[in-house]
């Protein structure tokens, strides 16, 4: 009972007063799956791209920290491409710094922060963290390619667009992409029939 009334109280906080560049809310029915967005921080190989998490909250909440990963991907040290993330703060003492007094919002935050600045020297990703130490511009040349091609807007646009396209209905009958071809029901009935 303690975690959902303190799961209502904070994602109401999110909604009301949520921190710059950051969007969170209930996912489905269930309290305890939540969704996340961080805007890409200005400056940063991740600006203007949208990064989506998802946020899976334990049944020991707030004495266990929530599961957080990335379902967008990101070329960064400290995020592999399951989207898991290393942060102190999503693990438990001894080898993490999760308390009950941090919040959701908090661990968004924390997350936010170290897109702006990765901690190449706990990675992940070794050759990500390598290449961020010792070759920093083709770092950052990866990084904005992955943003844009992962994360931008234009590209969430195209993909609406293209979802909203992938079924159609003309005239009661159902018409479905397929690669190279588009053949409604009739169709392929014409086709079979000799």
């Amino acid at each position: 009972m303690q975690r959902a009334s303190r799961l209502s109280r904070e994602l109401t906080m999110l909604s009301t007063e949520p921190p710059p560049g950051i969007s969170c809310w209930q996912s489905g029915a269930r309290l305890d799956e939540l969704r996340a967005q961080i805007i890409g921080a200005a400056d940063t190989p991740y600006e203007k791209g949208i990064f989506d998490l998802e946020i899976v909250v334990p049944e020991r909440y707030p004495f266990e920290p929530p599961k957080i990963r990335f379902l967008t991907p990101i070329y960064h040290p400290n995020i592999d491409s399951a989207g898991r993330i290393c942060l102190d703060v999503l693990k438990l003492p001894p080898k993490g710094a999760w308390r009950p007094s941090l919040n959701i919002s908090t661990l968004l935050t924390s997350i936010q922060l170290l897109m702006v600045e990765p901690n190449p020297d706990d990675p992940l990703m070794a050759d990500i963290s390598s290449e961020y130490k010792y070759n920093k511009q083709l770092f950052l040349i990866n990084a904005k390619e992955w943003t844009e091609k992962y994360a931008s807007q234009q590209k969430r646009a195209l993909e609406e667009k293209t979802n909203q396209n992938e079924t159609k209905t003309t005239n009661g009958s159902v018409t479905q992409k397929r690669k190279g071809s588009t053949i409604g029901k009739e169709e392929k009935k014409s086709r079979l029939d000799p």
